[in-house]
């Protein structure tokens, strides 16, 4: 019986042993199926998963990728995509196989990334990973999978990392699963998620990294975020996520190191209980639209790194406290650089100055740098332009011995920097321009060692130091790669060079490194040295600008400049406008052949052009203008094959225009105005296909003018007045008349002969007079005579009317007082011409009607060419509308205070007791309502028409917001909107109710705006505030999308006060949203925003001045819905 229940018990247990071999083999074959069902389901161009083969390597477990458990099952899949370079530490920045992450080098900090593999899996990810019930790492990062997130991994119940990054997964995340409950790594980033954040990810109470940044998210941040008590990295940016930070986000962060919720809609303040979170290294909130203060609780942040909370409304002072922040390397409170990467940039303009922000996302903060901050000691990059900030520099910066990067630019810094950087053995980049420093240059101050230095648009005095640095610390270069480091402060290092090394804009320069100094635009005098660069750093790799126009240097033409120059790879120089002399050296040619760049305009330099210039085979700038030369034009300079621009302008030349000049195939502009040429116009010329500027005016030029000018293409603008020329060439060819420039000059007198208008020149040609216009030999006829005589009577009635009208104004008598009548000119900007009142009179041909170029309620505007070349805008005054003189002096300086990349710049004017304009930069593109008229001839998409809109609501906003006294525009209309080449648009005529005198009241029409843009409130209170502009500029938008106007003749069909915003109202109640919008902007669609933009615009319209936005709600709304490729 015992034998018998023994052999029962063994045959049991064997039976159970070959039953547990027998299901555990089944699974082991179950899960290699789905490991090849998962190969099967993808592209794998690359063959990474070649090693996933059962005939010639059964055990999985040694495929690539994949690890087991001792009982070899599943626990890890781990196939990163085909990046190139493998990350040291457990700190990297992003692969760079991934070029969606490429463009944005801040992202990323502190997450751990795995060795990169050769190649990109393509293709769905299959359901049936859910199987593996063991599975803990699922990392198929910077792949190319697509689709949605199969459900069935949510359920996997012990799966601690799931890391998805950079790849194309769509469709919303889960509200309800079962599994991941100890999930510890969601890496979500960088796909193409939408929807919002949902609640159910609640349950991940171990979570220690979330990112879910570069998706479409929507929605607010979640509550229960807060409440990850393990969360180490928090990655929100660059969503759509809109509300405030968690106020109480810092309460439960003890082990947050990285928190990323940059490029966003986040509203709000900053959190003071960030301050709470003591391991914090990363704090980002750039690019939000965050206001209020930076919370002095910051400073408890011992451990901090980098803090960045530019471009957003913060406002205040800089809390001291942040110098208590010892680790902290990088310090960036504004950033007028878009933080994303770009191979673009403006090659095509010759400009060295730096561009300003697109829109007004910039803090506007109080006082100036604490002092505690400039002693941190490991501080590397500290970077504050346009911020607002005053008061003087803080004397010698005893902490900065790490300090590499200072942007201080465009604020309001006064007093000397004498001492300040001395100590800063490191500083390689150092941009002081545009604030209100006076005092000398210290000879100690590192600048031969510096990447950049520039002190341009200062007060600065005395002369340029020769520098006593001999060898230099250590190399940087304004390169353009960016470093890929896992310090953080290498990464805005690299990036704020690359991003000045596009911006500062050298399109002739070739090498990746360059060194620029500029003391430009300061007062500056003596005679210059050598150049101030380190002998050791003058290499054929390096392209160096040196900058120092716009000063009162003295002495000979600086041919010490040009010692070193074939050292270099090239050499960029400007010493224009200041006062030169001397001869420029014979054998610049031989000792400088590197020269690339030359401007020494509007000095007082002599003697002939030196031939040599001829040997010069780099140079693609050439400006010699407004000097003193004489003799004849080199004919060597054909030989310079790369030269764009050559200007020749104002000198006492002789001679003719080498025929040889047909072979500067690469020129764009040649101006050879102002001297005593003769001979003939080279038919050559015409050869020059890539020729946007030709001024040959006020020489001594004879013959036929060529004919063929008309055919130039990219020819915008001619000029050969003042010769001693003939011939005609046709101007009803639409490329012509699409030239203003070619049609607005009087480059001839007009003769009309027939249907065909043609510009004919003639010797006799200057201003316009009787004897030169030969319109006609027959005498008048009586109609003509009759007409005339009206004309005639009708003045004098006007004339009657003017007279009596001057002495009803309650005006002090002449007779009375003794006016003394002053002609001057108050200049705010330097245009590179002098402004004077005898010149603005002259440009606008006494203010001719010709040269009349828009109406408006405060006066007419003109536009004139002051200079060739130098064109302005100049809004003449109805004087005894606007205040007395001083009182017009002192509202004009604080007008002149309002500056904002969207409204026109200011850039001088004029008061007497008689006479009253203001001169602004003059718009090429006309103004908003032409821009309208002629859209059916233009391509005007989406991203146009978000721009335009945008760009006014950022003006709009400026003035509602930043001013202080807050300044309502009063008359937004479309003519008041004026565009550039580009389509950027600028508010005009801002400000100026503030100039009005006390006669004007609130009640006056040409106040308050344009009928069919004034707000509704208006008509009952005959007063104004800011949701009047909200209104006026709703009803622009509504213009800008449809075809109607404001009060289009089509509304007369119904009632009385029928206007495009009751038409949009009606036709949105009838459904039919889409005729709103022109037919082709609709169908280039993309129709979800433009519904959007409309909704937007009946808001901003409606009666209740409670329930419309403000125009900073409009900019936020406005970037919800901009176009993706300007993110």
């Amino acid at each position: 019986m015992k034998c018998y229940l023994f052999c029962k018990d063994l045959i049991l247990f064997v039976f159970q042993l070959f039953a547990f071999f027998y299901l555990a083999s089944g699974n082991l074959a179950s899960e290699k199926r789905i490991l090849l069902e998962f190969k099967s389901s993808v592209f794998d161009p690359s063959g990474v998963l070649s090693s996933w083969n059962s005939s010639n390597n059964p055990n999985h477990c040694s495929w690539f990728g994949v690890s087991c458990n001792s009982r070899s099952q599943v626990i890890s899949i781990t196939v990163p995509g085909g990046c190139r370079e493998v990350s040291e530490g457990n700190f990297a920045q992003p692969c760079s196989c991934s070029s969606k992450l490429s463009k944005f080098p801040f992202y990323g900090f502190g997450l751990r990334r795995s060795a990169c593999s050769k190649g990109k899996l393509v293709g769905n990810l299959s359901p049936l990973v859910g199987k593996l019930t063991e599975l803990r790492v699922l990392s198929l990062a910077f792949n190319d999978i697509g689709g949605e997130i199969p459900l069935e991994l949510w359920g996997l119940q012990n799966l601690e990392e799931l890391d998805l990054e950079g790849n194309s997964l769509t469709g919303k995340l889960p509200n309800e699963f079962v599994g991941l409950r100890n999930l510890r790594v969601l890496n979500l980033g960088f796909n193409e998620l939408e929807g919002e954040i949902p609640g159910s990810f609640s349950r991940f109470v171990d979570l220690e990294v979330l990112n879910l940044a570069g998706n479409k998210l929507k929605g607010s941040m979640p509550s229960y975020v807060g409440s990850f008590h393990k969360l180490k990295g928090l990655y929100l940016s660059n969503n759509q996520l809109k509300g405030p930070i968690l106020e109480n986000f810092g309460s439960n962060c003890r082990y947050l190191e990285y928190l990323d919720l940059s490029w966003n809609f986040l509203v709000g303040s900053i959190p003071s209980s960030l301050g709470n979170c003591p391991r914090l290294r990363t704090l980002l909130l750039f690019s939000n639209m965050l206001d209020g203060v930076i919370p002095n609780e910051l400073g408890q942040l011992h451990k901090l790194e980098v803090l960045d909370v530019s471009r957003n409304n913060l406002s205040g002072l800089i809390p001291m406290e942040l110098g208590n922040c010892a680790q902290l390397s990088v310090l960036v409170l504004s950033n007028l650089f878009d933080p994303v990467l770009s191979e673009q940039s403006s090659s095509e303009e010759l400009s060295f100055r730096l561009p300003l922000a697109t829109t007004d996302e910039y803090n506007h903060f109080r006082g100036s740098i604490p002092m505690r901050i400039t002693t941190l000691p490991k501080l590397k990059v500290l970077w504050v332009p346009r911020a607002n900030l005053e008061g003087k520099l803080a004397r010698n910066w005893s902490g900065c011995e790490n300090l590499e990067m200072v942007n201080l630019a465009q604020n309001r810094f006064s007093g000397e920097i004498f001492g300040v950087f001395n100590g800063c053995k490191k500083l390689h980049h150092l941009d002081l321009s545009s604030n209100r420093l006076t005092g000398e240059l210290d000879d100690k101050l590192p600048i031969p060692c510096m990447t950049l230095f520039d002190i341009s648009g200062n007060l600065m005095s005395g002369s340029i130091p020769k520098f006593n640095q001999s060898v230099c610390p250590g190399f940087s270069s304004l390169s353009y790669g960016l470093l890929q480091t896992r310090d953080p402060a290498f990464v805005y290092l690299s990036f704020f060079a690359y991003k000045t090394r596009h911006a500062m804009v050298f399109p002739f320069s070739s090498s990746k490194a360059v060194l620029i100094h500029n003391f430009g635009g300061n007062s500056f005098s003596g005679s210059l040295p050598g150049l101030p660069v380190v002998p050791t750093r003058l290499e054929k790799q390096i392209d160096y600008a040196f900058l120092a126009g716009g000063n009162k240097l003295t002495g000979s033409f600086p041919g010490s400049l040009f010692g070193n120059c074939n050292k270099l790879h090239g050499l960029i120089a400007d010493v224009s406008k200041n006062k030169l002399s001397g001869h420029i050296p014979f054998g610049i040619g031989a000792i400088c052949r590197s020269l690339r760049y030359l401007d020494v305009s509007e000095n007082q330099i002599t003697g002939l052009i030196p031939r040599c210039f001829g040997y010069l085979k780099s140079l693609v700038f050439l400006d010699l203008s407004r000097n003193k030369f004489r003799g004849p034009v080199p004919e060597v300079l054909h030989q310079l094959k790369y030269l764009k621009h050559l200007s020749l302008a104002s000198n006492n030349l002789t001679g003719s225009i080498p025929s040889s000049f047909a072979q500067l195939r690469s020129l764009e502009v040649l101006d050879l105005s102002s001297n005593l040429l003769s001979g003939e116009i080279p038919q050559g010329l015409l050869d020059l296909r890539n020729l946007t500027s030709l001024q040959l005016n006020n020489n001594k030029f004879s013959g036929e003018i060529p004919s063929g000018f008309s055919n130039l293409k990219s020819l915008s603008m001619l000029e050969v007045s003042s010769n001693d020329l003939s011939g005609s060439y046709a101007v009803n060819n639409t490329d012509v008349r699409e030239k203003p420039l070619l049609r607005s000059h009087h480059l001839f007198s007009l003769s009309v002969r027939s249907a065909e208008t043609t510009f004919t020149g003639s010797s006799q040609i200057g201003a316009a007079s009787p004897s030169s216009n030969t319109i006609d030999d027959q005498s008048l006829d009586s109609i003509e005579i009759a007409s005339i005589a009206s004309a005639s009577a009708i003045v004098s009635v006007l004339l009657v009317l003017v007279i009596l009208f001057f002495y009803t104004r309650k005006w002090v008598p002449m007779s009375r007082v003794q006016v003394s009548e002053t002609r001057e000119i108050t200049a705010f900007v330097d245009i590179g011409v002098p402004l004077t009142y005898e010149a603005i009179v002259q440009a606008t041909g006494n203010f001719s009607a010709g040269n009349c170029i828009g109406n408006g309620g405060f006066g007419a505007t003109y536009k004139a060419e002051i200079a060739p070349g130098t064109l302005v805008a100049v809004k003449r005054l109805a004087v005894g509308r606007f205040q007395g003189v001083q009182q017009f002096h002192a509202e004009v300086k604080t007008l002149e205070t309002m500056r904002h990349p969207n409204l026109v710049t200011l850039i001088g004017y004029h008061a007497s007791e008689t006479e009253m304009f203001l001169i602004y930069n003059y718009l090429s593109g006309g103004n908003l309502e032409n821009f309208i008229k002629e859209r059916s001839t233009r391509a005007v998409d989406w991203k146009i028409i978000h721009k335009i809109a945008s760009d006014v609501a950022h003006a709009l906003a400026y003035l509602h917001d930043q001013c202080n006294p807050k300044v309502l525009h009063r008359d937004v209309k479309p003519s008041n909107i004026l565009l550039d080449d580009d389509c950027n648009a600028y508010l005009s005529d801002f400000g100026l109710s503030r100039l009005l005198g006390n006669s004007e009241t609130h009640a006056t029409t040409g106040v308050a705006g344009t009928f069919g843009y004034v707000a509704p409130e208006y008509a009952m209170t005959c007063r104004v505030s800011e949701k009047a502009d909200v209104y006026s500029y709703g009803v622009v938008l509504l213009e800008l999308i449809s075809d109607k106007k404001a009060l289009d003749p089509s509304f007369s069909s119904h009632a009385n006060g029928f206007n495009i915003v009751s038409w949009a109202c009606m036709m949105l109640r009838q459904g039919q949203a889409k005729d709103v919008f022109t037919a082709r902007l609709w169908d280039s669609g993309p129709h979800d925003h433009l519904v959007q933009l409309l909704h937007l615009a009946i808001t901003c319209t409606v009666d209740s001045l409670s329930a419309r936005p403000t125009m900073r709600q409009v900019v936020r709304r406005l970037k919800r819905i901009q176009p993706s490729s300007v993110r």
